[in-house]
């Protein structure tokens, strides 16, 4: 029992912030001014310079009030840049953070980190990486979820109208495993550097389990995955959008082992991930009022076949989790509504002129 226990202070000032309404739910790290103090000499000092306004309630997150809402996540120092990077991403006007911040879909801002920061600073990409137990992944993203709190007032049934939401909402921050991975890994394939460290926004739902333990051939497992990603009930089927496919290390070396490359698979999901017309118009039995909800861009024909993003680009597909296990994840996107971003730590761009074509990267 620390000091601060025995006399009463450090819980009652626990009990303080839940009666603030300045946590998510869960017991936060006092922040002290000591602590507080570190965290802004790990932004780069001046407590007073504004990294970003966040919405919906467009409060200022000065580098002061992003420090205490890192130390009430419980984040070490170290964390603060990958921090600072995915919320500069996530207010960016390409990803529309005040949309997903209000929306009554359950989609959740999804950070995954690549470059040497992972090490550094301890972040998971292996066994269970989007679980409980590493500080790293914990931290960040909760500290992320804490300032779209109590800087951008989302707080849910108030600003936040998520019907369902998702424990994503918590904190969902995972990084690359680059070492098991048999591709470049992602940021390098949009142009930055091996020795960058860059952070992938995206609005998500929470991962959808892809289990193959048979295929021996890269089709059967994309196949899998596939299926996975082609029905009706998830935002990218009726709003278009972005996704992400997270593929577990074996799948991976199946994939990579028969010679294909992270772009062919991106492009096989894409020609096999498909509804028909039929199946999210509902066989047009709603009419016109519902299809004109439906993107401009739909094939309106009985029996057209209907990408579940518009470009093998808009499937944003990555290499972790643990070593064994022939499993992989599909994450639904939030729909056109927002685009994700990729950024780097320190702000620089990529050095290929046309590495974000896609929209992707935040220049």
């Amino acid at each position: 029992m620390s000091r601060h226990d025995a006399a009463g202070g450090t819980a009652d000032l626990i009990e303080h912030y839940f009666e603030q309404g300045w946590t998510d739910g869960l017991p936060v790290t006092p922040p002290t001014p000591e602590l507080v103090a570190a965290m802004v000499t790990a932004l780069g000092g001046e407590p007073s310079h504004l990294e970003a306004r966040i919405p919906p309630r467009w409060g200022n997150l000065s580098r002061e009030v992003l420090a205490i809402n890192l130390v009430l996540a419980g984040c070490r120092p170290e964390y603060a840049p990958v921090v600072r990077a995915a919320l500069l991403a996530l207010t960016s006007s390409h990803f529309n953070l005040h949309g997903v911040q209000a929306t009554t879909h359950m989609a959740a801002p999804l950070v995954v980190v690549n470059g040497p920061v992972r090490g550094e600073i301890g972040l998971n990409a292996g066994a269970n990486v989007f679980g409980s137990g590493c500080r790293a992944n914990a931290t960040i993203g909760r500290a992320i979820r804490l300032v779209l709190l109590n800087v951008g007032g989302a707080w849910p049934g108030d600003l936040d109208k998520s019907t369902l939401g998702h424990p994503g909402k918590y904190t969902f921050c995972i990084a690359e495993n680059e070492e098991a991975s048999p591709w470049a890994p992602y940021h390098v394939e949009h142009g930055y550097a091996p020795g960058d460290s860059t952070v992938f926004c995206i609005a998500a739902e929470g991962p959808h389990s892809v289990t193959n333990h048979v295929a021996n051939d890269p089709e059967g497992i994309l196949d899998s995955i596939a299926s996975a990603m082609s029905t009706i009930a998830h935002n990218n089927a009726v709003s278009s959008g972005s996704c992400a496919v997270v593929i577990g290390p074996e799948h991976a070396a199946t994939i990579a082992g028969k010679g294909w490359t992270r772009q062919e698979a991106r492009r096989y999901l894409w020609e096999a991930a498909r509804n028909t017309w039929d199946a999210v118009s509902f066989g047009d039995r709603y009419g016109k009022i519902y299809n004109r909800n439906l993107p401009r861009w739909y094939p309106r024909e009985p029996g057209a076949r209907i990408p579940v993003v518009p470009a093998a680009d808009d499937i944003h597909l990555f290499v972790a989790g643990g070593a064994a296990g022939r499993f992989s994840a599909f994450l639904p996107g939030w729909g056109h509504m927002t685009s994700p971003v990729l950024r780097s730590l320190d702000g620089r761009p990529p050095a290929g002129a046309d590495a974000c074509a896609d929209g992707t990267c935040e220049l």
